[in-house]
């Protein structure tokens, strides 16, 4: 029977860098004419997307699908944990709901998971010729080790070879890499196999004999590459914590349009905005202080996990009154997903989806629809047509129906959720478009939908980003990934190469 050969990056901490290696990865294996697909065992975020069957997935692999030039599908990410508080968070397995983990019984559901994870490896190796796989966070917390099943346990399984990446533009790097080697037991310490050194800045002279010595010190692991920051590339991170670091590529000026995105507690699929951050003459922030509103143009609320518990933090924070502000003072202001639940005037979870049965509160008052949560969640890619006639692509992850009032106005009809026509109401807005939103989230991964919008704030446009700027920043990663590391050994290492 068929098997395919595969490769594990590992991280030394969470946003290490080893989700855009493993982007790189495949993209450089389909180039050389391998059949290569991503798989992680377990992802946990709220940046998720829909597959072309309607499973819910990580982002991440869908976005490593796209740079193998496959179609995602669920068993490239079998169990995804979207986290809803500090110790709970919701299982999606195999591209379903499947129920809640929580600390007092992580280690028990992982354990019915595992055979989960490995029933989706086996079908993943049966279909292409080599699997990039990732693992989570680092493999040397010692205080999970009995319950992996996605680090070194998962590479045991598939009889994966081991790549270890590091971040040095953080500081620490030979630290770290050093330091997990040190944590782990001398079987588990074989399976890794070279470092990665990510996010170099600078003259690499400046390392003199650093990775020698870290190899000297490291058990004898040599460092197969230093790989230097990359600008400017339209892929977006795994984690939300990377929006802590400044999210325009385009510089603020006095002329560009400043787009506040709310940087919510619990926010989920951040990276659908990471075109409109690509555009020329676009800035776009993200906001989780009113210190820091400022007077935008355009004020997004972008999806959210934990829509009412989100809700209440704006208005506890104050950002609530400051959007509502921002409105009177001539922004715009968008919902996406759960934005779009929030910007409506009531929010009712008579089941408790999110929290205890009953609770009713109210919105922001500024688009007239009301929400009612139920617990059957709603994932599709769907197509939406607008008014104008323009068509948008994206897809739908939400629990709850959104009804417009008797002022509210309809934004577009959907006509296509994963593949069969349709004719459905969607989204709604004001009567002179100053507020409006929609469940569909990638809305503005669309160059029809995303310029003429920007065009309407911004008429004298002229220069504009493309959908196609992210297809090339993938042979831009892979062409720089190629070209600073050790490609031959590692596909030695791999099986791939004598």
């Amino acid at each position: 029977m068929h098997r395919a050969t595969a490769i594990m990056l590992l991280g030394t901490h969470s946003n290490a860098g080893k989700s855009l290696m493993a982007t790189a990865f495949c993209r450089l294996l389909a180039r050389q004419g391998y059949r290569v697909a991503p798989f992680k065992a377990q992802n946990m975020s709220n940046n998720a997307g829909v597959t072309p069957e309607g499973g819910e997935m990580g982002r991440a692999q869908i976005v490593q699908a796209e740079a193998a030039g496959i179609a995602p599908h669920t068993d490239m990410n079998p169990v995804l944990l979207k986290p809803e508080a500090d110790r709970r968070s919701q299982v999606v397995l195999n591209g379903r709901r499947y129920g809640h983990i929580e600390a007092r019984n992580w280690l028990d559901i992982k354990r019915l998971l595992w055979d989960e994870v490995c029933a989706a490896y086996d079908r993943l190796a049966r279909r292409f010729d080599v699997l990039v796989m990732e693992g989570a966070g680092s493999p040397a917390e010692i205080n999970l080790k009995d319950g992996d099943i996605v680090n070194l346990r998962m590479a045991r399984y598939a009889g994966a070879p081991c790549l270890l990446v590091g971040d040095i533009d953080r500081g620490g790097v030979f630290a770290a890499l050093a330091g997990t080697l040190l944590l782990l037991d001398p079987a588990e310490r074989a399976q890794i196999r070279g470092f990665l050194i990510n996010k170099f800045r600078g003259d690499p002279a400046l390392l003199g004999d650093a990775t020698t010595v870290l190899e000297q010190r490291a058990f004898g692991v040599p460092t197969l590459g230093l790989v230097p920051f990359i600008p400017g590339l339209s892929i977006a991170d795994e984690d939300a914590v990377a929006l802590e670091q400044p999210s325009s590529t385009q510089p603020a000026g006095e002329d560009a349009i400043d787009i506040a995105v709310i940087h919510l507690p619990h926010i989920a699929n951040f990276d659908e905005f990471g075109l409109l951050a690509a555009e020329p003459g676009v800035h776009v922030r993200y906001v989780n202080r009113v210190e820091t509103l400022g007077r935008p143009h355009v004020v997004i609320l972008p999806g959210t996990k934990v829509t009412i518990a989100d809700l209440r933090w704006l208005e506890k924070c104050g950002l609530a009154a400051a959007i509502r502000a921002a409105h009177r003072a001539g922004a715009e202001v968008v919902g996406i997903c759960g934005g779009y639940q929030m910007l409506g005037m009531q929010l009712a979870d008579p089941l408790g989806v999110e929290g205890p049965p009953g609770q009713v509160v109210a919105g922001l008052s500024l688009l007239p629809v009301t929400t009612v949560f139920s617990p059957d969640k709603q994932t599709y890619r769907a197509t939406l047509r607008l008014d104008d006639g323009q068509l948008a692509d994206g897809y739908e992850i939400h629990a709850g129906e959104t009804t417009r009032l008797a002022d509210g106005m309809v934004l577009g009809e959907l006509i296509a959720r994963n593949g069969a026509a349709v004719r459905i109401p969607e989204g709604a807005r004001t009567a002179d478009s100053s507020v409006w939103g929609c469940y569909l989230h990638g809305i503005f991964e669309n160059d029809g939908f995303r310029h003429r919008w920007l065009e309407k704030l911004q008429p004298q446009r002229r220069v504009r980003a493309s959908s196609a700027q992210r297809d090339a920043d993938y042979d831009r990663l892979a062409d720089v990934v190629e070209a600073h590391v050790n490609w031959a050994e590692i596909l030695r290492i791999a099986g791939l190469a004598s």
